[in-house]
């Protein structure tokens, strides 16, 4: 059976049919810890560094103190096959080599997603795509305010942008181009100023049969580029907008 650990959405382990939702864990604390020693697995982690996270550069004098006490909660709370082990004046994650963990899924699933559409594999670039985007746009840890979790919740709305694209143009090539515009319009709302989105944006017009949306969108690009950044498109993006031009 595989050890699944979910850090995305409700915390949670699932162990075969033994499951430990986020209410068994040792409250927030308790929580951070975790995602932290599983998101940090192949290394221990310094006492002081997992001290200054959990407390997010504050922890209170007694802290190696109350840390010991968490992860003494912590193992009673997650069972035997999820160890965590004190080592190198630190503290590590011990777990089953075949173990899942949903964040690491979508890191993987995004970089296949990606591989198999330059390879055209589009069938498989789509599922690649959906299981990342579904992982990564689920909320991490929510509620919590520490600033290790502003770089996670980062590195996912990155993969899910990613996950997103490659969704995009799969449906772009298998002639969905409502689908393509639709994923463009969701990219564009999480990171306005990502050209390779605009591209399939204007792609996407174009597939549908509205040229002048694409010349529009393009144009908005190039206002907002040099109002807000005081760049232009780039060439790659500007090759795009020739081809619309050629193409009318």
């Amino acid at each position: 059976m595989t050890l699944r650990i979910y850090l995305t959405g409700n915390v949670a382990v699932e162990d075969g049919d033994v499951l430990v939702p986020e209410r068994r864990l040792p409250g927030r604390q308790g929580r951070l810890v975790l995602a932290v020693l599983a998101w940090r697995r192949y290394g221990a982690i310094p006492t002081d560094e997992l001290a200054d996270l959990v407390g997010d550069g504050a922890p209170p004098p007694a802290w190696p103190t109350a840390l010991r006490a968490v992860v003494s909660k912590l193992r009673t709370s997650l069972g035997d096959r999820v160890a965590i082990e004190h080592a190198f004046g630190g503290y590590r994650l011990r777990l089953p080599s075949d173990v899942w963990i949903d964040v690491e899924a979508a890191d993987g699933a995004v970089h296949e997603a990606e591989t198999a559409f330059r390879d055209w594999a589009l069938e498989q670039a789509m599922g690649a795509a959906l299981v990342a985007n579904a992982i990564a746009r689920r909320p991490f840890l929510p509620g919590e305010t520490a600033r290790w979790c502003d770089g996670r919740r980062q590195h996912l709305r990155d993969v899910r942008i990613r996950a997103l694209e490659v969704r995009g143009r799969v449906a772009l090539a298998n002639g969905d181009p409502i689908g393509a515009l639709g994923d463009a319009r969701i990219v564009l709302d999480l990171e306005p100023y990502r050209e390779t989105a605009h591209a399939l944006l204007m792609r996407a017009h174009v597939a549908a049969g509205n040229p002048a949306q694409a010349l529009g969108a393009y144009e908005r690009l190039r206002t907002r580029l040099a109002e807000d950044l005081g760049t232009q498109p780039s060439p790659e993006t500007e090759a795009v907008f020739l081809a619309v031009l050629a193409a009318r």
